[in-house]
């Protein structure tokens, strides 16, 4: 999402840094350019406008002074501001301490993603051993109830649906879940194309009946500017507790996700980067600056691993490695873990100095190559993809042919996969997790 926002700072930066010592002028027009270019990116006029303002008194006193280099020094200093625009730390769910069942109320208007978010939300609690009840407060949309449903058995949750409309729905929920062991609630609400009287006094209802404990506004990021005069009235009428920004995986300008917190004083707690039910990142505000400005998230793309790979699966691919029986069957299988971390490019946007090469990979290009290699290695013998090293001449004809591939497709598949094999025994040799974080970041 924020690819033309980094472009564009990381630019400005590299030109400052060919020059000395900034004037007070030279510092001003900077500041006016990072100005222009948040505004560019549709940050909110009041916001970019405090945060030039904010950076460019705190480079005068700091920069004009200092020998560094003013590029790298005024990113360091937009980067810090960054992180406090969008909330310093991190703000994860709230619990009950009150009662045995926390309430979750998902508030928002039609399109915004609450559906897929709440189940989401319940995954994501349900893999830290907590017991989630999905309840469908959306009566209104053809279908929805039936979609909430679909994706609760997808992750085998249960589904509430007792009751002929959301407010009642909503109230047998607490008994339901109280009688049942549920520990956590979450209100899939309706919404509507436009804030109305009816959805405000509807929210509010579902609110007073539950006494939610977390009350989240779940905003579509690509809405632009308009979402957050949208976040601000449902703050006022509910008391917002947070912020859920989807569809970050999206190639709008970004800026509302930088304005959404200034203007409405909630804290952003999480941000959805695919459809799939795995991608709800927590949000983490110096994580995301640091990739605005191309420094990476390791953390982060360490905590996406460890939440897709499969560590038996994985054991496995290791001990055939150390007994020279890893094979293309087991490369593909790797190759299919990787794809459900997401997006290439977002991947590689994570790993420090790699952002520029994230934003010249094109995510069809890389899907195709998916699609190449899978076909390649269906069409290898079963003792091929045992034993690669038998296959030479006559079998890469063999096996390009009946891809639709060429023979210097099946050589790079196989210069590929014994790449992948040495990457696999570093990633030992460095142990887990930690191996694998500076693996990322000194081999791609």
């Amino acid at each position: 999402m924020f690819n033309k926002l980094s472009d564009k700072l990381l630019e400005t930066f590299r030109r400052l840094s060919k020059r000395g010592k900034l004037t007070k002028s030279e510092i001003h027009e900077a500041a006016r350019q990072l100005r222009k270019i948040l505004i560019e990116a549709d940050v909110n006029y009041k916001v970019a406008k405090q945060f030039c303002k904010t950076v460019e008194q705190k480079a005068q006193s700091f920069l004009e002074n200092h020998p560094l280099d003013p590029g790298k020094a005024l990113k360091n200093l937009v980067q810090e501001e960054l992180t406090a625009l969008l909330g310093t730390t991190a703000s994860s769910l709230r619990f009950s301490s009150k009662r045995p069942t926390t309430v979750i109320l998902l508030a928002g208007l039609q399109g915004s993603g609450k559906t897929t978010t709440a189940a989401k939300i319940a995954n994501r609690l349900k893999t830290k051993n907590r017991k989630p009840l999905l309840v469908a407060c959306d009566t209104y949309r053809p279908a929805a109830t039936e979609q909430l449903e679909i994706l609760a058995s997808k992750i085998d949750v249960s589904c509430f649906k007792d009751g002929d409309n959301p407010i009642e729905r909503a109230e047998k929920s607490l008994n339901f879940a109280s009688s049942h062991g549920f520990d956590t609630i979450i209100l899939d609400t309706a919404g509507r194309l436009s804030i109305d009287d009816q959805l405000m006094d509807e929210i509010n209802k579902i609110n007073s009946k539950t006494d939610a404990d977390e009350r989240i506004f779940v905003a579509d990021s690509m809405a632009g500017q308009q979402i957050l005069s949208v976040a601000d009235q449902f703050n006022k009428s509910i008391g917002l507790t947070g912020v859920i920004l989807t569809k970050m995986d999206g190639d709008a300008r970004g800026g509302a996700a930088l304005s959404i917190r200034e203007v409405t004083s909630v804290p952003i707690k999480f941000i959805g980067t695919g459809e799939a039910i795995e991608q709800l990142e927590e949000f983490h505000p110096d994580r995301i600056s640091s990739r605005i400005l191309g420094e990476g998230d390791i953390l982060s793309l360490a905590e996406k691993v460890s939440t897709v790979i499969d560590v038996s699966e994985a054991k496995k691919a290791m001990k055939k490695l150390e007994k020279s029986s890893f094979g293309f069957d087991d490369f593909l299988k790797q190759l299919e873990m990787l794809n459900k971390i997401g997006s290439f490019s977002g991947i590689l946007k994570m790993i420090p100095g790699t952002s520029k090469l994230a934003s010249q990979i094109s995510e069809e290009d890389y899907t195709k190559q998916l699609k190449t290699i899978k076909s390649m290695i269906q069409s290898m013998t079963p003792k091929e993809r045992v034993n690669w090293k038998i296959i030479k001449g006559s079998r890469k004809r063999r096996i390009a042919l009946g891809s639709g591939r060429r023979v210097e497709d099946v050589n790079k598949l196989l210069k590929q996969f014994k790449e992948s094999m040495k990457m696999m025994g570093n990633m030992k040799k460095r142990k887990g997790l930690d191996g694998l974080s500076g693996m990322l970041s000194g081999k791609l």
